[in-house]
């Protein structure tokens, strides 16, 4: 900028010595060097505007979607919990028909069709059950109780027994199976 100011200086001084303009061009010249430095103070402000929304604009954003985040985890469990009312309601009803129930047969196999029911729906969300027995100790997905004798050589560091099954939900472990290892 200040070399654009330098040149017109120079310019009229050169012309000034060699006559070239006249010396109303000289102020023609002077008054344009006022209007450059005022459109760059006014560029300076247009940029400096254009900058404040921008910034403005993405915070906007920004919290935005932090909002439509905590909505969404707020209730992602509503689906879930909507297909599990149907099996609350099942087993209120089992409840109130086993009060006065003298067969057993009939009261487990009502057991027995909840539990089913229960089980396809989690199966259905991407619920799987982790299978632990008879395999090698995995501390990723296992969580060691208690370490006891192996009965054979081969059981040696491996799951002699399931104390609590562990769970997968879409192949990452919900719950770690909680396991006797074999020593």
């Amino acid at each position: 900028m200040i070399r654009v100011f330098e040149l017109i200086f120079f310019a009229c001084s050169l012309s000034s010595k060699l006559n070239l303009l006249p010396q109303n061009s000289y102020k023609e010249l002077l008054e344009s060097k006022k209007e450059v430095e005022v459109s760059a103070e006014d560029k300076f402000n247009e940029l400096n505007d254009r900058f404040l929304r921008l910034h403005a604009e993405f915070d906007n954003f920004r919290r935005r979607t932090s909002k439509e985040r905590i909505d969404l985890i707020g209730s992602a469990s509503s689906g879930v919990l909507t297909d599990l009312l149907p099996i609350l309601d099942d087993f209120e009803r089992a409840i109130d028909s086993n009060k006065d129930a003298s067969e057993v047969e009939s009261v487990k196999e009502g057991f027995n069709l909840i539990y089913t029911k229960f089980k396809g729906i989690l199966d259905s969300k991407g619920l799987k059950v982790m299978s632990a027995a008879g395999e090698t100790f995995d501390s990723e997905i296992h969580e060691a109780i208690a370490n006891i004798p192996a009965p054979s050589k081969k059981m040696k560091g491996k799951v002699i027994e399931d104390i609590e099954k562990g769970y997968y939900l879409n192949d990452k472990v919900i719950r770690f199976a909680k396991v006797v290892v074999g020593q």
